[in-house]
């Protein structure tokens, strides 16, 4: 499910993407605001259309813990890709996914996306940063 999911993401599907999320998910992403709760395709593609081709990845430092009915997944993501505006874009990243069984399918039930920032009170994101 998770490689399914990752795979809709890189095609920039949004719909296929949230097909695997429950309906009040709840997001903590890299863009504001602080938090989403629920599925919204429309700003999801919005997101995607903002890429020239498909978005790129990577994962490392992956652990997946499977309880009943609950699972925890962790690991260094890797996004890369080209922005509509000609960005180049090569960024690690801290995910975390909280999933859960329901009717016999594994579903995204939170989400948690994150970068470091410096503690030397700049408080700038430590976007460099590489495993």
């Amino acid at each position: 499910m998770i490689m399914m999911r990752a795979k809709a993401i890189g095609e920039k599907d949004a719909k296929d993407a949230l097909s695997f999320d429950t309906d009040d998910c709840v997001e903590f992403s890299l863009a504001p605001p602080l938090v989403y709760h629920g599925k919204h395709e429309a700003g999801l593609q919005a997101w995607f259309d903002s890429w020239e081709g498909a978005i790129g990845g990577d994962v490392q430092d992956v652990k997946l813990t499977i309880g009943r009915g609950v699972a925890f997944w962790s690991g260094l993501v890797n996004m890369t890709g080209t922005k509509t505006d000609g960005t180049i874009v090569d960024l690690w990243f801290r995910q975390t996914l909280g999933l859960v069984k329901l009717e016999g399918r594994w579903q995204v039930a939170h989400q948690h996306a994150s970068v470091p920032f410096a503690m030397d009170g700049s408080e700038k994101a430590m976007l460099n940063l590489r495993p």
